[in-house]
């Protein structure tokens, strides 16, 4: 019933389901339910709950218990949402895979456990997906879907056309891999900016600005590939005009970094200074994000509409 557990809860609401919210301590499910009724309540009046339900009837499908074999009874899907810790993780599913019967499916918000290290051995192996959503999962619809070399395939398919029915955007990979697709693109954009800021070729100030007001502006409604498609006469022109200089760039790219030492200072100066790490400012710089990202879904909306 953390962060993760709250956003999905109110997720799967909002698409009109009955939710049970787990949890070991009854009073972080108190803290839960008051969490969750507070943002529903301020996103109703400000116009951007999602769902066709209101508030209070969202609020009605949410129920919590701190019994685990209660909680899953009759469910049609699980998704964990316990902290990113291996054998924590094996530990519920285990649980569950002696709980549940041959047709829920049993799903993880794991950000970056391999599928065949979550699932391998249970007797539900089949039944077991990842269902990986960006944080935070209410305002960010994307979700990676990443099935274990066993998974059944009307696992993943039922899974996708649930997060769909649910208001996400899924998107399936073939085949598990380290970091899945969205951290590998995360994590490869990091790398880089840490090695500029780190080399003195940019402050980070500018760095995020870089992304914010210049790359983050289109990605926000096209990938790479797409934007790799209208800056020519499609990929294959692109590729013919630009393909040496993209190779003779990514060839000067440095080793990973280490993340430490100067530049980390150097980077945690610069944040410090624009958000001072006290958590009454990090939490309004929050909330100041996700009013950004509600507004952004509100305009991506109307522009598929359009």
């Amino acid at each position: 019933s953390g962060l993760i557990g709250r956003s999905w809860a109110m997720v799967f609401a909002a698409g009109g389901f009955k939710v049970k919210l787990y949890d070991i301590a009854q009073e972080q499910l108190t803290t839960a339910l008051e969490n969750i009724r507070k943002q529903m309540k301020e996103m109703e009046k400000l116009g951007v709950l999602k769902g066709a339900l209101s508030a209070e009837q969202q609020l009605a499908l949410i129920s919590v218990c701190t019994d685990l074999k209660a909680a899953v009874e009759g469910a049609t899907f699980i998704q964990e949402c316990t902290p990113e810790n291996l054998e924590l993780k094996k530990k519920i599913f285990g649980q569950l895979d002696l709980t549940v019967g041959d047709s829920v499916i049993l799903s993880s918000s794991t950000s970056c456990l391999l599928p065949s290290k979550l699932f391998t051995g249970l007797k539900h192996v089949k039944q077991c997906i990842v269902s990986h959503p960006v944080n935070p999962p209410y305002f960010v619809p994307l979700v990676e879907i990443v099935p274990h070399p066993e998974t059944d395939p009307s696992t993943t398919e039922r899974t996708y056309a649930l997060m769909k029915k649910i208001g996400q955007s899924p998107v399936k990979l073939n085949r598990e891999i380290e970091g899945f697709v969205l951290n590998r693109l995360q994590y490869a954009v990091i790398s880089e900016a840490w090695r500029l800021v780190g080399e003195g070729v940019i402050s980070p100030t500018d760095l995020d600005l870089v992304m914010s007001d210049g790359l983050g502006m289109r990605y926000a409604f096209i990938g790479p590939l797409e934007t790799m498609h209208l800056n020519a006469e499609g990929v294959s022109s692109y590729c013919e005009r630009y393909a040496a200089g993209m190779k003779l760039v990514l060839n000067t790219f440095g080793p990973v970094p280490e993340f430490s030492g100067e530049t980390v200072q150097k980077v945690n100066q610069a944040l410090s200074e624009k958000i001072p790490v006290v958590p009454k400012v990090l939490d309004a710089r929050r909330k100041w994000r996700d009013e950004c990202l509600i507004g952004l879904a509100k305009l991506k909306a109307q522009m598929k509409s359009d």
